[in-house]
């Protein structure tokens, strides 16, 4: 009863963790710009440029934690239209989010606070929250759906 190898059979599993573990950091980091009060780091009652940039790196990285995830559910058999589609979406997304996060910094106008201060207004939330949903679309149709036919070589 010796095994040459201790680890799990499935080959993909080491990649599930790692794409688990890099959506974790970028959850964190998502956490850090969005809400940095949770971590007592909130030094002004504005969204600004620092914490837009954070959250959406942090936001690019649970991008490509979930994309290392669930491309190794696929265990080395050829992906679908469907999957490949899906990865475009998450492409497409996380741009609808930058571009609606930045739009201050890009030129896209920008919305005031009585006292001329700029703020995160609505249309760069519902943008950010647009792009966030063609992310989502895009991770779910990542998902094999179907029991993916093992290759050759995992059969032995």
């Amino acid at each position: 009863m010796s095994s040459s190898s201790p680890g799990p059979k499935n080959p993909g599993h080491k990649r599930r963790v790692i794409g688990l573990g890099v959506t974790l950091v970028g959850f964190m980091l998502f956490l850090l710009g969005a809400e940095p009060g949770l971590l007592g780091l909130d030094r002004s009652p504005v969204l600004g440029f620092v914490q837009i940039a954070v959250f959406l790196v942090g936001l690019g990285i649970i991008c490509l934690g979930g994309y290392i995830g669930l491309a190794s559910l696929w265990n080395g058999s050829p992906k679908t239209i469907a999957s490949d589609i899906g990865l475009r979406l998450i492409a497409t997304g996380y741009m609808i989010a930058v571009a609606s996060g930045m739009a201050d910094m890009f030129g896209f106008g920008s919305e005031f606070y009585p006292d001329g201060v700029p703020r995160f207004g609505t249309l760069q939330t519902l943008g950010v929250l647009v792009g966030q949903f063609v992310i989502a679309v895009g991770l779910l149709l990542l998902i094999p759906y179907s029991k993916p036919k093992p290759k050759e070589a995992d059969i032995q």
